[in-house]
């Protein structure tokens, strides 16, 4: 299996590392990468064109599930980029990955995944994939 690059993904997003960010084991806190994940994951649903106000809405993107495998530590000072793409659609949900980067490692930091499931707010239950999400993630996952 080979090792992820930046190029395998089509949204990024840079982030500087905040010297709050560490922990005392000296290094930035797990915590902090989901969300940096987080703020990736909204880049990638406003290039789909999803609406994030979540005011007035029917349908929203819901976080299902989530995991992080954390590969090398990150310290302050540093950027790290998060690439995050989308890995598989399904009727009721899809799942996506971020890549997340160290610009002073030159090198890929952790890898998280996450299951994102469409919700009605309104009526307080998941619902079927919407197709304008759909054409979102096949416009820039294609593009």
């Amino acid at each position: 299996m080979s090792r992820l690059t930046l190029n395998d993904f089509k949204v990024k997003t840079s982030l500087p590392v905040q010297w709050g960010d560490m922990d005392a084991a000296n290094h930035v806190n797990n915590s902090v990468y989901m969300r940096w994940v987080e703020s990736a994951r909204l880049a990638y649903f406003t290039e789909m064109g999803m609406d994030t106000s979540f005011s007035g809405q029917d349908a929203g993107p819901i976080l299902a599930w989530q995991d992080c495998k954390y590969i090398l530590p990150v310290t302050y000072p540093d950027t790290v980029t998060i690439g995050i793409r989308t890995l598989q659609v399904e009727p009721d949900r899809f799942r996506m990955e971020c890549g997340i980067f160290s610009e002073k490692h030159d090198r890929l930091v952790a890898i998280a995944k996450q299951v994102i499931v469409p919700y009605d707010f309104r009526q307080l239950h998941k619902i079927p994939m919407p197709e304008a999400w759909l054409l979102g993630i096949d416009r820039i996952e294609e593009g």
